[in-house]
């Protein structure tokens, strides 16, 4: 048994503090880590990841003095948990067989103990120390306002600390800031005094204008007692974190101290302290924000990059988007220190309509943990605001770069919580993805304009950016936007019959994918299967209710048509019984060879190449008679959107029976996995690809098909809440969750293909799935039908364009709440079972009709202070 409270999934202490590393930062803007322990590491604040890292010995600490004397002094830290060997990564006479490195400040005075409260996005350590004279906890987060995506992308960490004087007695408290200086030689050290700020900047005089590294540092603080040391001392061996620590535990304010460019070096810290008198049996409050400015990205894991900009005749570099907005690291930490009061209520108001949801608390840790994933190095913003995504994080770079439209299918986080943003990205993919036949790259080159990949389109990715048009459209309710997008959202999903499409998807236009289909697997299906074949209907579906609401009437028949005939071919072919299978003959290398002239496959080589078996006589990476943990994804996506059934409805609950009774292991222990390990020994999860007993299992399966992945087990977790089976997708969600428990894993770091991983993002339609939420703004209909008991009481946190609350059901009602923003609502659609008979707004009664669920009204408009009740 790991040692982590299962009655609190938030809390963590002792050995569950240490894999923590809680991302602070903002959206696109990089991070900084908190350790479980309070340590400040992962400094990703230079455009592009840097796991592990720790800028030098930047820290907090305090000192408390009485009129007389120094009474207590500590790193801001707890104990810093094994193992203490020291790391094989680090240099000679500091790496292995050293012990841990000296920043991570273990040998310093510090607390033996703390508890680390982590409710993204905030997070909190309690420290713990009987001897000393008062009680200290931290509290640290960076803005996240659903809909308000400025404020959530401030590249910079806040930390309040509260320190609870016990005494009968005042004392003195100083906090320090203590802000280490990445940057090359010469370092320069500035302080000012600004608007109640005062912030200490660390930049460099050594790196040109044009030099992508350029940039600089600042920890700022708007307490009004302040004293400062610009430099540490400069010397030898451990001279430096030596006079620190003599001058810090002297009595009294720190004395500065400077040194000219010429002679400052690099290495540097700089010290900024805040005193604060705190009277006998009161709490005092100490605010400071580390910011950073490194305006200018590139693209640095393409080889080839500046020069196919340059080719295409586009800058090869770009602004942050927050670089548009604050000029420099102490602009973003005055506006943050200015702002702090409403900054930090809006976002505590967000947390806690999120953590007030009636939802399993696994459900609300898988929920709030991967929301953190956009606070991430994993995203960026372009300099126009455009969102951009990896899949992930190598640890010194980003992964799979791309905005990858098959790993970004699966995240449903951004386009309920920052609607523009996710339509940014449909806006720019159509805009330099889209050939001239409607193929689409899966992945999105930068700088914008250049080149767009030459590897094959991606079945899963381009029907799905079709399925997520046709979700945005309904969160935002702006016709026009898709009207000025549907001719290349039409032109894509008639690229599947298209005379160039090499894959040969459906040429003869059956409804059905029979040819060779790119997934998310990396690799290639042959043959229909339900999976790909599934986001084709649901493209098909999507396209058609598109295409209607655009006035393109022969498009919304064709596609209608084919829809329901592919449709009718699944529903007798593709089920066996239990589940979707794949059919293919797996013995038939005629089946390759038609593509043999079709462009490379990934890895090089043609089909027959890379999929050929000759050993064994058999095609590889397919799933054939497996049963895939994706089989209704499509149904998946249809059920959050509103889009209807897209398979037999009996036959999609049985395949997610079947799903959870086969892929679904209490313990891998007793499963064979010679893939990427991402559940082991008693962890239990569910594998994407399983053969029950009497099904063909090809040689070779499909990649990953052993493995554990996250977001495909929210995606099927959720879908099974949606269709009744409550229990069996909370044993997943719950199997997933205890591997992060803070001592195996970061509990805010799910990875997969690298660390941050996108596809976590599906944990967000746990908060659709449980609350039933429905929504088409585009004809002001909201609604709720929880899947609790009927009549019980239900509260639920939600989000749509123009406006973010909560819903509370009860046995006599049905409130809609909005606490951000305001939206106009027509149609309300209650809970199963009610029957409404009165509707008020603010108070004021609302005339209505109602047709079962739906509860219509003219145009009400509800907002903060005007709830929105119907009673039965």
């Amino acid at each position: 048994m790991n040692s982590k409270d299962r009655k609190n999934p938030f809390v963590y202490s002792g050995r569950n503090t240490s894999q923590i590393s809680f991302p602070l930062g903002g959206i696109g803007s990089g991070s900084i880590g908190l350790a479980g322990n309070g340590r400040l590491v992962d400094w990703e604040i230079f455009n592009k990841p840097d796991k592990g890292s720790a800028n030098h010995c930047s820290h907090f600490a305090i000192k408390l003095e009485d009129a007389k004397r120094v009474i207590g002094a500590r790193i801001l830290n707890s104990d810093l948990q094994p193992p203490y060997t020291g790391s094989p990564a680090r240099s000679d006479y500091s790496g292995f067989g050293f012990g841990p490195g000296r920043d991570t400040l273990g040998g310093m005075p510090h607390f033996p103990g703390g508890t680390f409260r982590g409710e993204f996005p905030f997070a909190r350590i309690a420290f713990k120390d009987p001897a000393f004279p008062c009680a200290v906890r931290m509290t640290a987060f960076n803005p996240f306002i659903p809909l308000n995506d400025k404020d959530s992308s401030i590249p910079a960490a806040f930390f309040e600390f509260e320190v609870a004087n016990t005494r009968r007695a005042a004392v003195t408290c100083t906090i320090a800031a203590v802000l280490g200086n990445p940057l090359p030689a010469p370092n320069v050290h500035s302080l000012s005094h600004e608007d109640g700020v005062t912030a200490m900047r660390v930049g460099t005089a050594g790196l040109g204008a044009d030099d992508v590294t350029r940039g600089e540092l600042a920890v700022a603080t708007d307490n009004p007692g302040v004293s400062a040391q610009q430099f540490w001392f400069r010397g030898r061996w451990f001279d430096s974190l030596e006079v620190y620590w003599r001058d810090f535990t002297s009595f009294g304010p720190l004395n500065n101290r400077t040194y000219e460019p010429e002679k400052a070096g690099n290495g540097n810290h700089a010290v900024l302290a805040a005193r604060l008198a705190i009277p006998a049996r009161t709490t005092g409050r100490i605010r400071f924000v580390i910011s950073w400015h490194f305006p200018t990205c590139e693209n640095y894991w393409h080889a080839n990059a500046r020069e196919n900009a340059l080719k295409a005749g586009v800058p090869p570099t770009w602004k942050n988007y927050y670089a548009t907005i604050w000029p420099d690291a102490a602009a973003s930490a005055r506006y943050a220190l200015k702002h702090w009061p409403r900054l930090f209520a809006e976002t505590k108001r967000f947390k806690d309509a999120l953590f007030s949801s009636t939802l399993p608390a696994a459900a609300i840790d898988a929920i709030s943990a991967n929301i953190s994933i956009l606070k991430s190095p994993t995203v960026l913003r372009l300099e126009d605001g455009t969102f951009y995504g990896f899949e992930g994080c190598h640890g010194k770079a980003g992964c799979c770069p791309g905005s990858c439209t098959h790993v970004w299918n699966y995240a449903q986080a951004l386009p309920f919580l920052f609607p523009n943003l996710e339509r940014s990205m449909r806006a720019a993919d159509y805009k330099y993805n889209l050939r001239p036949d409607g193929g689409m790259p899966f992945r999105l080159s930068l700088p914008l304009g250049t080149d767009r990949s030459g590897f094959r389109p991606c079945a899963d990715g381009q029907f799905g950016d079709v399925l997520k048009t046709y979700r945005d459209w309904k969160i935002c309710g702006d016709s026009a936007w898709l009207g000025a997008l549907w001719p290349s959202v039409k032109k894509s999903i008639e690229f599947a019959w298209a005379p160039t499409n090499d894959d040969k998807w459906d040429p003869e236009k059956t409804g059905v994918l029979h040819g060779r289909q790119h997934h998310t697997l990396d690799m290639e299906l042959f043959g229909p299967n339900a999976w790909l074949t599934g986001m084709y209907l649901g493209a098909l579906k999507a396209g058609a209710e598109m295409a209607g609401a655009v006035g393109d009437d022969g498009a919304a028949r064709e596609f209608r048509a084919l829809f329901l005939k592919g449709k009718t071919w699944t529903y007798k072919n593709l089920f066996n019984g239990r589940y979707y299978c794949q059919r293919v003959n797996l013995n038939d290398k005629s089946i390759l060879e038609q593509f043999d002239e079709g462009g490379q496959s990934l890895g090089g080589g043609s089909a027959s190449d890379a999929y050929w078996d000759e050993e064994h006589g058999e095609i590889k990476y397919q799933i054939a008679e497996g049963s895939g943990i994706d089989p209704v994804l499509a149904q998946w996506h249809a059920d959050l959107y509103g889009l209807g059934e897209i398979f037999d409805p009996k036959q999609t609950n049985k395949a997610l029976r079947s799903l959870f009774a086969i892929n679904f292991k209490q313990r891998m222990r007793d499963f064979y996995n010679p893939c990427r390990i991402f559940c082991l020994n008693d962890e239990g999860g569910m594998v994407i690809c399983d053969w029950p007993k009497g099904a063909r299992k090809p040689v070779i399966p499909a990649p990953y098909t052993q493995e554990t992945m996250h977001g495909f087990e929210y995606a099927a977790a959720s879908h099974m809440i949606m269709r009744g089976l409550v229990s069996e997708g909370m044993k997943a969600v719950t199997a997933v969750r205890m591997r992060y428990d803070g001592e195996r894993r970061n509990p805010w770091n799910e990875f997969e293909c690298g660390s941050n991983y996108a596809r976590s993002m599906a944990s967000y339609a746990l908060l659709n799935a449980f609350s039933g939420f429905e929504f088409d703004m585009t004809r002001g209909m909201i609604g709720f039908n929880p899947i609790s008991a009927k009549g019980k009481a239900f509260t639920c946190f939600w989000s749509l364009e123009g406006a973010w609350g909560i819903v509370k059901t009860t046995a006599r009602s049905c409130e809609l709440r909005v606490l951000h923003g305001a939206l106009k609502v027509k149609e309300f659609r209650v809970p199963a079972g009610m029957k409404a008979r009165r509707v008020t707004c603010g108070g004021r009664a609302i005339a209505f009709t109602a047709d079962g669920r739906a509860v219509r009204m003219d145009g009400v408009e509800v907002a903060p202070e005007a709830a929105l009740v119907v009673r039965m």
